[in-house]
């Protein structure tokens, strides 16, 4: 097994790079594997960019019933309380997390729990919606 002989190898190989170039500010011990060149970075956020732009055409043709949390829960609401039986004969509760996955994943494809000033889930509109329409549920249900 030669794994163990390459990993020296390679670091000696980069500190000697790092001699050479003159490169000052590297610490010994962390981890230069895992280090973005700056093209990496700029690729990166184009990228991101890119996947966001489109995340926002996603229900550009969509009537906004259908692509709102809180209209599509309003909805099962009024299901609920005109047509109980039809309403639990459906399992609604079953269907809605399959319903609204989706909707839900579009709004947080730019979530990011490791930035410093993240929105925390539950402030989110989406998931007052969702709990709003539980509370919803359970006073009737009570």
């Amino acid at each position: 097994d030669n794994s163990s002989e390459f990993i020296p190898k390679c670091r000696t190989c980069r500190r000697q790079a790092r001699e050479q170039s003159g490169e000052g500010d590297h610490h010994e011990g962390l981890s230069s594997d895992e280090e973005l060149t700056p093209t990496e970075v700029d690729e990166f956020q184009k990228s991101k960019d890119n996947v966001l732009e489109d995340s926002r055409k996603i229900f550009e043709e969509v009537h906004a019933d259908f692509c709102d949390i809180r209209k599509i829960l309003l909805k099962f609401q009024e299901w609920k309380e005109k047509l109980p039986d039809s309403y639990s004969d459906a399992y609604i509760s079953f269907c809605l997390p399959k319903l609204l996955n989706p909707l839900i994943r579009v709004q947080l494809i730019s979530w990011n729990p490791l930035e410093q000033n993240f929105t925390e889930l539950e402030e989110m509109p989406w998931f007052r919606a969702i709990e709003e329409f539980s509370d919803a549920e359970n006073v009737s249900e009570s």
